[in-house]
């Protein structure tokens, strides 16, 4: 019996006052596409991206922590076209999320995110080659909105899945309503 309360003991979370910050590695799989009123005549469908990056997790009070983060992320869409054309879209995503502690382990989260474009492009497939050129119609800045769930393990792993809502339009000088919006499944760990 004094086994179980021992261990029961060890898995219940410190006050906030007692835990310090901790740091980590998070990546993953992208699943994006663009959304908004102006993608409905288009056959865009998910395209498979990645992600990459350090956080930083600070408990505020108990069970509730602010994660700010820095990660490399490759967004885009795919379009079911008959060149197969696609937008690859990287970023520097800098979200800041707010996390809440339901339980031992499952967290949900929400907070801003701003995302730096690193670089743009368009490719096709014409004649059985790549074809792939550079653009500057895509917005330097994409503002956006982050939400999900999340599962810390034991040893300092955690699970998350979130949605990325983006909120600033995709190009620039243009009245089209498209918008960054994706899937991301993250293994990380924190040290």
């Amino acid at each position: 019996m004094g086994a179980g309360i021992m261990a029961a003991h060890a898995q219940m979370r410190s006050p906030a006052e007692e835990q310090r910050a901790s740091f980590g590695i998070r990546g993953g799989a992208n699943f994006f596409n663009w959304g908004g009123a102006d993608v409905s005549s288009n056959d865009y469908t998910n395209r498979v991206g990645f992600h990459a990056g350090v956080f930083a997790n600070m408990f505020v009070v108990d069970n509730f922590a602010i994660e700010p983060g820095v990660y490399y992320s490759v967004k885009g869409t795919q379009n079911d076209d008959f060149v197969d054309s696609r937008a690859i879209l990287t970023y520097l995503d800098v979200p800041i999320l707010f996390r809440f502690y339901a339980g031992e382990g499952l967290n949900f989260f929400a907070g801003p995110q701003g995302s730096i474009l690193m670089g743009s492009k368009f490719e096709a497939n014409v004649l059985g080659s790549t074809l792939g050129w550079n653009t500057d119609a895509i917005n330097d800045i994409d503002a956006g909105v982050v939400f999900g769930l999340g599962y810390n393990l034991p040893v300092g792993l955690n699970l998350q899945a979130s949605y990325d809502l983006g909120l600033t339009p995709v190009f620039k000088d243009s009245q089209a309503e498209v918008y960054n919006r994706g899937f991301k499944l993250s293994l990380g760990i924190s040290f």
